[in-house]
């Protein structure tokens, strides 16, 4: 990727391809009254102007496999009769070229009669105007569990409560390579071939067969390298299914690749979230109980299902900590905004609430927020440990990686520093945040993941899996895991991905759990085969299989070095003498093994701790260090680990400090670029700085999945930073992102 080797959808280019480009509504909530588009038909150079009338009848369902029984909001491609958010599609236009494609959108006219739209979350609550009329509600789920007189009883007992309102900013995933998609319909193959930038190319498959109504089996998906997707290209969206149902349809090949103001308005969004939450301590500062109250919004059309946080939040309230008591009420929304997509970190919200408010609740008894956190935290002795909503948690390490990130920061050292940097009039600031994270998951669609091995004649070793390629690196802790456990040489693996044709079946990237399930698969294949190169050569060299081993691609005999043969040796006898083979041998040099984890959930651990200095005259926060104590068992790369650790931490300082996607009352978006939507670059970062303490899970690797904790903790401890550094002036930091503006309100209320 770095030599500019990689190979994305815009860089695939197949003859007689056309293009495509959509047609978008500029109003959040109205009726079409007029759609012409005779203008941009006669424009030279275009095949075709699809609206809702040609391409929505007979469409198949278009919501995810995994979600495909849920209650959803009536999805379609195309915007029919009304629009719902401002980039709602209500036009496809099919042209020979991109910028005659972009130059008739500009052609077609549209006349919307706008109607109130429904944009903040207490609009929605209210119901007063329905986004979706025909489900005759905004609430697209809840979750109640909150007993009223049973928590004000509990808090009547408590020696203090402290209760606060936090709020999420609404982010987009910002991927470097927005989404993209190339259709081609054969008729007289039959197939249709897809080539998409996705996190899960059998997903994309059975998505364009039911939409499609080819049958699976003659789809075929290829997905290369991905820049970035982050949960935004798990399932997929209304825009590539119109590309797909247009290619269909028209028998040609069109391909779509969204702009950057497309995927910052349309391709989905998260974490615009609200919660009233509030804590109740004994005397001693133990935690008796917590209460939340939580609303999400999910968009016009939320992809990946109604509701990412109303189950997980109340589920994951406990973190690391005993607390015995969890109340808890939450509801998703609908709104004409932009649909949530998954993001990554989805237990991200129950980790700011609680670390948060935990921080809160110390200043307010007056303990410093780490001995609060000391005397709550989950100890060895305490494990295995069920939590009250029903998480079991055993090998992990909470006590041991809070210990390790305070030692990495000195946090004593630090609060001296801090009093003496006081004294000179700057405001420096110390924040923690702790949580696990469910990995692995070994129940539903998510739960088991397919190796399938080969040996090829040569000796060299091909694994194919259905993983996906997101800068997770599986090119390199895959192939490891074979080399190690088959016996082969690293750079002997050949790991291929992202192809329905070849891959064995599996759900893609997402979730964090790669390691567990992928590399469960990878050990378990790479095993079997072993014991079956060992079987052959056994008979070549004259020797029992336990007296052999089999290291860098070499079978040797134990003891005797010089008895020895190479893989190739062995699968030149398997391939090309198969009559030499005894009936036990015959299981050939290729296995698929597809692989379960033992729990429904293999947990990791994290304590991320941030320092700062804000300037109280501008609201300005500069980051200062950020360290990270992770135990994800054995680390299979290092290396790895850390790029995936900072580039979590990333995403969640930007959430914290930069990025908020902003509607007006209207609906109307005021970040619709990339000058309006703050990304940080390297500049305005720290370096992360990261700890690890290993507590191998019940897996045959003892691995645990870590790819989204970098994000679900980093807000929290940013956020405890800021406020621990401006708790002389205010103890209201309670609101995303921590901007300059934010922060100059709170400390200049005046102006």
């Amino acid at each position: 990727m770095i030599t500019g080797h990689g190979r994305y959808i815009d860089n695939v280019v197949l003859p007689g391809m056309l293009h495509a480009a959509f047609v978008r509504s500029n109003v959040a909530r109205g009726r079409i009254t007029r759609l012409d588009t005779e203008a941009a038909s006669v424009l030279p150079g275009v095949v075709a102007v699809l609206t809702a009338t040609e391409l929505n009848p007979g469409a198949g369902p278009m919501w995810g496999t995994m979600y495909a029984a849920a209650p959803v909001p009536p999805m379609r491609p195309l915007a029919d009769t009304d629009v719902r958010f401002v980039g709602d599609a209500v036009a496809l236009v099919i042209a020979t070229s991109r910028s005659v494609a972009f130059d008739a959108v500009d052609l077609v006219e549209i006349d919307i009669e706008p109607t109130p739209a429904v944009v903040r979350l207490d609009d929605a609550l209210a119901d007063r105007e329905l986004v979706h009329p025909e489900l005759g509600t905004n609430v697209a789920t809840k979750v109640d569990a909150l007993d009223d007189a049973a928590w004000a009883q509990l808090c009547a007992s408590a020696a203090h409560v402290v209760t606060r309102t936090f709020t999420q900013a609404r982010a987009t995933n910002v991927p470097m390579e927005p989404r993209g998609i190339i259709a081609q319909w054969d008729p007289w193959a039959p197939q249709l071939q897809v080539w998409s930038s996705t996190q899960n190319a059998h997903e994309v498959r059975a998505a364009c067969a039911r939409l499609t109504g080819v049958p699976e089996q003659q789809v075929r998906v290829v997905s290369g390298d991905v820049g970035g997707g982050f949960g935004m290209k798990i399932f997929v969206t209304p825009e590539e299914a119109c590309v797909v149902l247009a290619a269909h349809r028209l028998a040609r090949t069109i391909k779509w690749i969204e702009t950057r103001r497309e995927n910052i308005l349309a391709a989905g969004h998260a974490r615009e979230d609200r919660a009233t939450v509030s804590l109740a301590l004994d005397a001693d500062a133990r935690i008796l109980g917590i209460c939340a109250d939580h609303v999400e919004d999910v968009g016009a059309f939320p992809m990946g299902g109604n509701s990412s946080g109303t189950g997980s939040v109340r589920g994951g309230l406990p973190g690391v900590y005993r607390m015995p008591v969890v109340h808890f009420r939450g509801r998703s929304v609908y709104t004409n905004t932009c649909g949530r997509t998954a993001y990554r970190g989805p237990w991200l919200m129950e980790t700011v609430l609680r670390e948060q408010l935990l921080d809160h609740a110390a200043r307010a008894i007056g303990i410093d927020p780490i001995e609060l956190r000391r005397r709550n935290t989950l100890t060895d002795a305490d494990l295995p440990h069920t939590t009250v909503t029903g998480n079991v948690l055993k090998r992990i390490s909470p006590a041991a990686t809070l210990e390790q990130a305070a030692a990495m920061i000195d946090w004593a050292g630090f609060r001296a520093a801090q009093a003496a940097a006081r004294a000179e009039g700057r405001h420096l600031g110390i924040g923690m945040a702790a949580f696990t994270e469910p990995t692995g998951m070994g129940a539903g669609i998510l739960g088991t993941e397919s190796a399938t091995l080969r040996i090829e004649p040569s000796g060299a070793v091909s694994i194919f899996m259905g993983t996906g390629s997101t800068g997770n690196s599986l090119e390199t802790t895959i192939a490891q895991i074979v080399a190690e456990h088959l016996g082969c040489a690293l750079d002997d693996v050949a790991f291929h991905q992202g192809d329905t044709a070849s891959s064995a079946w599996g759900h893609g990237s997402g979730g964090s759990r790669a390691a567990v399930q992928a590399g469960g698969a990878a050990k378990a294949a790479s095993e079997q085969l072993r014991e079956r190169v060992l079987r052959v050569a056994a008979d070549m060299l004259e020797a029992a299989p336990e007296d052999l081993r089999c290291v860098d691609g070499v079978v040797s005999v134990v003891g005797t070095p010089g008895r020895s043969l190479t893989l190739g040796d062995v699968a030149k006898r398997v391939y090309y003498q198969p009559q030499s083979l005894a009936d036990d041998q015959m299981q050939g040099l290729e296995t698929v093994v597809r692989y379960r984890p033992p729990d429904s959930r293999t947990f990791s651990n994290a304590t991320h701790v941030c320092t700062c200095e804000v300037d109280i005259e501008t609201g300005g926060v500069r980051l200062l260090r950020y360290v990270v104590s992770e135990d994800c068992g054995n680390l299979i790369n290092p290396a790895v680990v850390d790029g995936q650790i900072a580039g979590g931490v990333v995403q969640g300082i930007a959430g914290a400090l930069f990025e908020h996607f902003v509607y007006d009352d209207d609906g109307n978006p005021l970040t619709s670029t990339l000058m309006d939507y703050l990304v940080p670059s390297a500049a305005e970062l720290p370096n992360i700085e990261c700890g690890h303490i290993v507590t191998p899970s019940d897996t045959p690797g003892g691995f645990k999945g870590m790819g989204e904790g970098g994000a679900i903790a980093a807000p929290a401890a940013v956020a405890n930073a800021v406020a621990d550094a401006l708790s002389p002036f205010t103890d209201d930091v309670t609101t995303f992102p921590l901007s300059p503006a934010t922060l100059f309100a709170l400390l200049h209320p005046a102006g």
